[in-house]
């Protein structure tokens, strides 16, 4: 029995409303994470070069692939970080915005009552999307550099310079990704 059922396409509002609460991030904030995440990725190539006193040249190759595979774990982790804190901010933050519209509102007799709530809804997602962003870059970073440096300064000192640079790197990167997949 193949039973046919109708399936109805989501509305505008539906669509604005599943979008604001999905993984996916917009452009501009995908550009925003592999941007921050290629210069913080990029940093412990001059703690290796400049303290650790390794030889850029002859250890280019690394650099370049070290510091690819790491970009893309740590805009992983700031789009996970960034998806786990949004819901928790807008919370927070919803009695200020909605104080907040609610009076810039008030004079504007002609707006309806639901578009009001849908504009105090779309201010609060806004602000909720702007913290968490700002926040998981913030988080994000601090935490890389720092395990980049313990791990690089006092795990792995015995190692040599390129094991010491890929697994300081690479690991601390895989684990802020891998840590981030996590509900906060």
């Amino acid at each position: 029995m193949s039973g046919k059922t109708s399936v109805k396409p989501f509305t505008k509002e539906e669509e604005l409303l599943l979008q604001d609460f999905s993984r996916n991030v917009s452009t501009k904030s995908s550009a925003l994470f592999y941007g921050n995440a290629i210069i913080v990725s990029a940093v412990p190539i001059w703690l290796f070069w400049r303290i650790h006193m390794m030889d850029i040249m002859s250890s280019l190759v690394l650099f370049v692939v070290v510091t690819i595979i790491s970009t893309y774990l740590m805009a992983m982790a700031y789009r996970n970080t960034k998806f786990n804190l949004k819901h928790k901010i807008a919370v927070k933050r919803e009695d200020a915005v909605t104080r907040e519209l609610t009076k810039k509102l008030a004079e504007d007799k002609k707006m309806s009552k639901k578009e009001k709530d849908e504009r105090i809804l779309w201010k609060k997602n806004e602000v909720a999307d702007f913290e968490a962003t700002t926040f998981s870059i913030f988080y994000n970073n601090a935490l890389f550099l720092a395990l980049v440096i313990f791990v690089s300064f006092y795990v792995l000192r015995s190692f040599t310079l390129a094991f010491n640079y890929t697994l300081s790197v690479g690991a601390t990167a895989g684990l802020l990704a891998l840590l981030s997949t996590g509900s906060q």
